[in-house]
């Protein structure tokens, strides 16, 4: 079961996963792992980034909920 992270989180996570960055680039920073690109939310204050946004981000990163709960 996925649950809310941190950005601070996001990024380590992601990390661990293989990819690299983040970079800057346009209105959001990006993080990349050979042809795959994230897009990473914009800090919107403490809040951490909420599930179902959580959830689309693993989707097109190709990342199982199964793999994410393991890093």
């Amino acid at each position: 079961m996925v649950s809310s992270v941190s950005l601070k989180e996001l990024i380590r996570r992601f990390r661990r996963l293989g990819y690299l960055g983040p970079f800057s680039g346009g209105k959001h920073q990006f993080m990349i792992k050979g042809r795959k690109k994230i897009r990473i939310p914009n800090p919107h204050g403490t809040k951490d980034i909420h599930v179902s946004l959580l959830k689309e981000i693993l989707r097109q990163a190709g990342v199982t909920e199964e793999e994410w709960n393991n890093t």
